[in-house]
This record gives structure tokens, sequence and C-alpha cells, in this order.
């Protein structure tokens, strides 16, 4: 491996740099008025270091979400561009999402388990660990006076361009709740579980919204957008053929083709759970073991 200051050999290489190496911005962020501030949600800190005046929030995964909830909580009007990613409880019949996920396996599917392996690129469902951690809700957003819209699509001479599918996408983040508890309810009367029976809200605010499909930014008082798109990543620090056509690892359990060379602390680099905290230490326990065989 070369550095900028010298050049370092070694018998094994892992690869451990997560899959967060660029923000994610669209080309058309251009298009948008120079007096726009724009910035990913990565750089965003709090309300304040924004300029006054309204905020679009691009992106409705954990990140966006956590985001435009700050901001209209400290009084912005905020505007809110919503995808595909699901909604789940942050605690149901008297324990934690995360809990739940663990105990009835959903954090140890593999990726042959998904719909198709680019599904491995979604967004988290909503949650927030504010305040001790409490559910996210489109439909509350939409109470609060957040405006929804659907995709963004384009943009020119100072207007933004959006799908006509906020419902569709609503539909799809109920649905995820939906069937989370129905995962829970049904492994608590399996297993005999001792754990309080528990009816959510029902909130359905978000069906009502106007179905915007162009956006003028200046005449909604849009000083500000954040782009909660995630990231890409980059493994081209490699130069070897180690990536699919995604651009995702090749591996087995972290092990590549490779003799030497290791991936690990990646999202569904073996299970759901290997790019946390829960799962990571089974992957590492994996491979000092395959480590230590050679």
């Amino acid at each position: 491996m070369k550095t900028n200051v010298e050049a370092f050999e070694a018998a094994n290489v892992v690869m451990a740099t997560g899959l967060f190496q660029s923000p994610k911005t669209p080309s058309f962020a251009a298009e948008l008025p120079t007096t726009i501030v724009q910035l990913h949600s990565g750089e965003y800190r709090q309300p304040g270091a924004l300029p006054p005046g309204a905020v679009l929030v691009v992106g409705s995964a954990q990140s966006g979400c956590q985001i435009a909830e700050e901001l209209y909580q400290s009084g912005r009007k905020v505007y809110l561009s919503v995808g595909s990613a699901g909604r789940v409880p942050r605690r149901y019949r008297g324990r934690d999402c995360f809990w739940w996920l663990n105990e009835i396996g959903g954090l140890d599917r593999t990726v042959d388990k998904l719909p198709s392996p680019r599904a491995r690129f979604a967004g988290n469902p909503h949650a927030s660990g504010k305040n001790g951690g409490h559910t996210l809700n489109l439909h509350q957003f939409a109470r609060d006076g957040v405006t929804l819209l659907g995709r963004i699509q384009g943009a020119s001479g100072g207007k933004m361009f959006l799908a006509p599918d906020l419902r569709d996408n609503l539909a799809r983040v109920d649905k995820f709740e939906a069937d989370f508890v129905k995962g829970v309810d049904a492994y608590v009367e399996k297993m005999g579980l001792e754990a309080p029976q528990e009816s959510l809200p029902e909130l359905r605010h978000g069906d009502d919204a106007e179905m915007i499909t162009e956006l003028d930014v200046n005449a909604a008082g849009i000083r500000s957008v954040i782009w909660a798109m995630g990231y890409t990543f980059d493994f081209s620090l490699v130069k070897l053929p180690v990536t699919d056509g995604d651009g995702f690892p090749i591996t087995q359990r972290g092990v590549t083709q490779y003799p030497g060379l290791y991936f690990l602390g990646m999202p569904w680099l073996h299970k759901q759970k290997s790019g946390l905290l829960l799962g990571v230490g089974q992957d590492a326990a994996h491979l000092a073991d395959t480590l230590a065989m050679r």
C-alpha cells in the first residue's frame, strides 16, 4: 500500500472502510439558484446553521426524517421528498424494535433472502434515538405541517420537478410497519412470550396531502436544500477485480478470492447486521480465525 508518506507491505490486508465514501447529490442540483444553500445530510449540524427560510429535505430514510423532524420542531417550514424507506415502531409490545429484529432473526438475513442483491442498498427504516428513542411517522409530519412530496426527478429555472408517487411511497412505508408488527405478533404467539398487547396509532394525514409535481423554490420560500440521499462507495484503492456490477465487494463472509485480502464492517457482507455493532464482532471473529489458519 502506498500513502503520501511511504509504502507499506503486509501479508494480510483488511478493508474496513465501510460503504460511505462519497456523499450522493444529483447532477441537477447545479440547476438550482445560486442563492440556495445546498448541503449533504452528513454536513448538517443544527437548524441555526442554516439561513432563515424554508428547508427542502430530499430523502426520507433515517437521516432525512431525523433532520426534517428537528427542523420543523425548531419552527422551520419543511418540505420533505419521500422515498421508499420503511417505518418501524421504535418500541412495540414492551421492547425496542432492534430487540425484536434480533430476536426474530431479521438481522440474520442473508442476501439470498432479498428480492434482489440491489435491495442491500435500501435506506434504513425510519427511527430515532433522540430523547431515548421514538417512532418517526411521515403522517405525523404531515399533521404537524410538513409538506410531503414525491421523488424529485429534476430541476430547472428555479423549479423542482416531482414524481406523482407520494401516496404509493407512503403505502409502502405503512406496509413495512404492518409487516414488522405481524412478524412480531406471530413470533410472540409461536414462542408463548409474555408481551403486552399493543395497537399502534393509525395515522393517514399524508394520504390527504396535495399531489405536487412542480415546486418553485423561491415562491415556496425555500432557502436551503439538504440532500439526504446516502452515499456511494468506492473501493478503487484496491487494484484488483474484487467488486460486482454494483461496486460491492465479492467475498465469502469477508474473504476474497485473493489470499490475504479481506473486507469487514459492511451491511450484508455476510448478514444484514454485518455493518452494525451488533453483528460486526461475529464477522471479525471469523476473519481472525481465517487469518490464524494462514
